[in-house]
């Protein structure tokens, strides 16, 4: 129940406070008076963003609070929210609940029981404290989505519908993963490419820093190589080759045994230094053929060296530019090979697992819609003779089932068939022209998922336009009928539903300073019968009249 509500500074209410009583209380006043200032003000407080043009001129301040108490064992959500939320509350057969909020142009604060709270989980809380009805959702009903929606409320279907919402997003992301896979397959001329990648790679069959270690070897071998080859080079020049100096000193020796035979003087110290030096010559000749000797080199394995560094460096070229590229695409390139040669068995997984995902989502979804179906019987029933009681006698009432794929809502699209009178075929309420039937048919639907539900407000914003006369006697009955169960507030323009409520609250307005400002007051009697007579025309027999509908309906 809501017990009272404080309004600063939004729109035209300045200051204001109202307490709320239990049953049916009514709201009425002047178009413009400021009626909507009080949905405005509960929407606020459960949980709609904060618009700031709702502050009032010339304030830079809002602030809004309210206090509603439910019943604990009748509202078991509730007190599961609160509990999630970590809101602390006198646990019991009734918590009070204090919802508070300020709001500026540039940002607000929301309470909750004193503790800050997310507008997320004021909205949240919200849905299950009040429920709101106005004239603006009558067209809303007219949509197959939105009857669909009412009727998984009536039948309180949430937990199917999540079950069976869960295995749509599996099977969904299980098809994902599945086309993921089977797309990643190549062609038979993709395969065909990597086959020769693959063979490429293998023949060498590189392995992890291997060019690293060849480069070290290979340098090795590369400098022993070009030493053997300097001392085979000094040795040619010195001994071994047909210019030697070995042989230049021979002709040279030869010559001075010619000086010493013409008798040249001292030319035998000529022959002995030159002996000296071709014994010397051949000396360095023979060490450092022997140094040469303790070289070793394997011709055969060096040219096998550079042939597998060569063969690396073209792997490098084709898929490098490092060793470690080459590896990942030889790897990469065997994978996807596999996984080519195991098509078949892959896509046979997949089916089976998709076949077993959608097998489980269809029997959910079939679950869901069989209990709607059951729940539609029950609804359309309840409907109907809701129906009768707002004028329409021989009505029909009833919801016709087509089947689609499944979607996110199920496999279920409804339709509200309707007739209002005898002799009409039953037509889809959205092909219904008349604003005032579909007002009552919603009324009818409303009233009857207000008794299936156990949310402690309900609230009405001229539910009952287009419609007057009897018409309007009875949707304020069945409005009277329906707030004996729980507290209903309900605004209206129609007499005789204020006539009907237990009590009565007026919205004003009156100019000052030439400021605006807005009233909210509960009428006495003579307020009363004061308020009625002017919703009937104002005259002397307007009141009147307020008198006896006042008097007729206590």
């Amino acid at each position: 129940m809501l017990n009272y509500l404080k309004i600063k500074n939004l729109a035209l209410i300045a200051n204001a406070e109202v307490e709320f009583a239990s049953g049916f209380n009514a709201v009425t006043g002047e178009s413009g008076s400021g009626k909507t200032v009080l949905l405005n003000t509960i929407a606020l407080l459960t949980g709609k963003r904060a618009d700031k043009n709702l502050l009032r001129a010339g304030c830079s301040r809002c602030e809004l609070a309210a206090e509603i108490t439910v019943d604990a064992e009748r509202n078991p959500e509730i007190v599961a929210a609160l509990e999630e939320a970590g809101i602390e509350f006198e646990a019991g057969g009734k918590i009070t609940l204090q919802l508070r909020r300020t709001f500026t142009a540039t940002g607000n604060r929301n309470f909750l029981n004193d503790t800050p709270v997310t507008i997320t989980t004021l909205k949240n809380l919200g849905e299950l404290l009040v429920d709101v009805h106005g004239a603006s959702e009558h067209h809303t009903l007219i949509h197959r989505s939105r009857q669909l929606e009412l009727l998984d409320r009536y039948g309180k279907l949430k937990t199917l519908k999540n079950a069976y919402q869960e295995k749509l997003t599996a099977l969904r992301e299980l098809e994902k993963e599945c086309d993921g896979l089977l797309g990643k397959l190549p062609t038979p001329e993709e395969a065909e490419t990597l086959q020769g990648i693959v063979d490429e790679i293998s023949a060498v069959n590189p392995q992890e820093n291997e060019d690293e270690t060849l480069a070290a070897r290979h340098k090795l071998a590369a400098n022993s190589h070009e030493i053997l080859q300097i001392i085979r080079n000094s040795v040619s020049a010195l001994s071994q080759s047909d210019n030697s100096l070995i042989d230049a000193l021979s002709g040279v020796y030869r010559e001075l045994e010619q000086l010493a035979r013409l008798g040249g003087s001292d030319t035998g110290k000529f022959l002995t230094d030159l002996e000296l030096i071709r014994e010397s010559i051949e000396s360095l000749s023979d060490e450092l053929e022997n140094y040469g000797n303790t070289i070793e080199l394997d011709e055969a394995g060096f040219a096998e060296l550079e042939n597998r560094l060569s063969a690396i460096y073209t792997l490098k070229r084709h898929y490098g530019p490092t060793l470690e590229s080459v590896l990942n695409r030889w790897h990469e390139a065997q994978s996807k090979l596999q996984l080519f040669r195991e098509f078949a068995k892959v896509k046979k997984e997949c089916d089976t697992r998709l076949t077993e995902a959608r097998k489980t989502m269809l029997a959910a979804a079939e679950e869901l819609s069989t209990a709607r179906k059951k729940a539609a019987v029950k609804l359309c029933k309840a409907v109907s003779e809701k129906l009768k009681v707002l004028g329409f006698e021989f009505n029909v009432f009833d919801m016709d089932f087509t089947r689609h794929e499944p979607e996110t809502n199920g496999i279920d699209t409804v339709d509200m068939i309707f007739s209002g009178n005898p002799g009409l075929n039953p037509a889809p309420l959205r092909l219904i022209a008349s604003s005032g039937e579909i007002a009552r048919v919603m009324l009818a639907v409303k009233a009857v998922l207000a008794d299936s539900d156990a949310v402690p407000v309900l609230i009405f914003d001229e539910i009952d336009v287009n419609i007057g006369g009897e018409t309007g006697l009875r949707v304020g009955e069945e409005l009277a009928s329906l707030a004996k169960q729980r507290q209903l507030l309900c605004i209206s323009h129609l007499p005789q539903v204020a006539s009907l409520a237990e009590h009565h609250y007026a919205v004003s307005k009156h100019i000052e300073n030439e400021e605006v400002f807005g009233e909210i007051t509960e009428l006495d009697q003579a307020g009363r019968i004061k308020e009625i007579a002017r919703m009937l025309g104002g005259t002397a027999a307007a009141n009147e009249h307020a008198k006896a509908l006042l008097k007729k309906f206590r």
